[in-house]
Parts: structure tokens; sequence; C-alpha cells
């Protein structure tokens, strides 16, 4: 199957636009679901420590006929391996596990209130310095961390995952996000299945020949700096979120998947808009 071409561009780090999320997914399920999205096109995968995965993640990824250079693979830091030390031996743990040499980004996969952002993102930027880590960013941050997390980096900071989808927006973190180049991933972008029957989403699908799951996913893909890795399992599924990149939606369908909860922000609908 031909890769997804589709990404979004942070300084030098080019991310496919659409990913695999794998939690909580783990063992020989995980393993197949991976070689399968790849297989089927998808080129970005995204793990954590906390996921207990990194290792099945690799035995997919190596399992897939597809070159380790061709994927983009993001693991994320445990909230207790923060301190600079741990930093460093944590990710030579999970590049043991994920059988790789590099990962293309590294997260802090939620900021601690004992270690500060500085002090784990020089860590990071020296892994970046070895080649071990070639992007990083943060993962559940506020407007505030992200911009501290900014502030202490040498390198750019390219993404901030958090959950995103139509009844759980993020209009101020990704208004910041567009402001700073920062591109925002959204986990959970399904909400748990919950799109698939939502009246307003399947009304715009049948319009394609398109489900809800699909809707969503295209909603989230066509907002600048957005990148979305919804998690599954079953190769139907897979093939399902891979299936939006033939169709568009409008401006006003872009606007009736934004009030499916809690109304429109104007300004920015203006942002994506430009």
């Amino acid at each position: 199957m031909p890769p997804v071409t589709e990404s979004v561009t942070v300084d030098d780090a080019i991310i496919p636009a659409l990913g695999l999320g794998t939690a909580p997914m783990t063992g020989r399920e995980c393993r197949t679901s991976v070689e399968q999205a790849l297989e089927l096109g998808y080129r970005h995968v995204d793990t954590a420590q906390m996921y207990d995965n990194e290792e099945a993640v690799g035995a997919g990824i190596a399992a897939a006929e597809v070159d380790r250079a061709d994927i983009f693979v993001t693991t994320k830091l445990n909230r207790g391996n923060l301190a600079s030390e741990n930093v460093r031996s944590s990710v030579d743990a999970s590049l043991d596990r994920l059988d790789t040499a590099y990962v293309d980004l590294l997260l802090i996969h939620a900021p601690s209130h004992r270690v500060p952002i500085a002090e784990t993102v020089k860590a990071m930027n020296e892994l970046q310095e070895r080649d071990q880590v070639r992007h990083i960013g943060v993962s559940n941050f506020s407007v505030e961390q992200t911009q501290a997390a900014i502030e202490a980096s040498e390198t750019p900071i390219v993404t901030n995952q958090v959950k995103y989808n139509p009844y759980h927006r993020q209009d101020e973190l990704l208004e910041f996000c567009i402001e700073q180049d920062v591109s925002l991933t959204a986990y959970t972008p399904l909400a748990k299945g919950r799109v698939a029957n939502d009246e307003t989403l399947v009304a715009i699908g049948e319009r394609y020949g398109k489900t809800g799951t699909q809707v969503t996913i295209r909603w989230l893909l066509q907002q600048p700096n957005v990148i979305a890795i919804p998690k599954a399992s079953h190769t139907e599924h897979l093939q399902e979120n891979l299936d939006v990149f033939d169709f568009e939606l409008t401006d006003e369908e872009m606007d009736a998947v934004f009030a499916v909860e809690g109304g429109l922000v104007d300004r920015l609908r203006g942002l994506f808009r430009q």
C-alpha cells in the first residue's frame, strides 16, 4: 500500500499527519497492529515508556516490510524519569526495547511537580546531540508549561500531545501552537468510539460515503498544525482511519463539527482559514 503523504512540518521535523496510537495495546495485539498499520501505509507510530509496549512496537516495526528510515517513531518519558540522569538511562532502555538506534520524537509524557522542565529539556537536548533523539516535544502541557519548554530548549519543541476531539476541545492551546509553530498531536481523537454514532458527524459523512469516525479524523487533519494518532487494533479499523485523504470538509462542515460541543471559537476559525 502507498504510504500516507500528508504531513505537518515544524522547523525541520516532517511529521506524518496521521499516526497509530498504541495505548493500551501490549504484546501480540500491539505487535500485529503496528505491523499491519505499516503495511497499510501508516508511517507514524506512537508509544511511551508508560505503555509497557515499546518492545512489541519494535517487533512490529521489524516485522513490517518498511525501512526504519521511513517510519516516524515517537516515545515518551515516564514522569518518574524526568531527572537528568533518568532521562539518559531510560531512553537507552527505550531504544533497546524498540530495537532502534534513535527515536524521531521524544516527549515529556506529563509535567512534574518535582523536576523543573528546564532540567528535563536540557537532558533531551543532550540526547539530540548524541543522535539518539531527532526531535523533542511535550505532552499534557498547558500553554504556560509549553512556553516554559520552548524557552528552556536549544532546539524547537515540535509538538504538544494532548487529548483533543470534538467533545474535548483545546482552542486556547491550539491557537498558541499555531502562533508558536508547534504542532498539536491529538490523542483519543475518536473519543473512545463516541464519534462513530454522533448524528452530526454521521450526517456529514453520508454526503461523502464516509463514517463519523472518518469525518472526525478529516476535521482534525484540516486544522493547521494538527496531527491525529487514533488507536486501532483490527485491520478494518486501521483501514477506516486511513481512508480520509480522498475528501475534504467544507468550511460549513468544519464549523458544524466545531459546534458539536461547546460552540465555535471565531478567532480559531479565522486561524485555520488563513
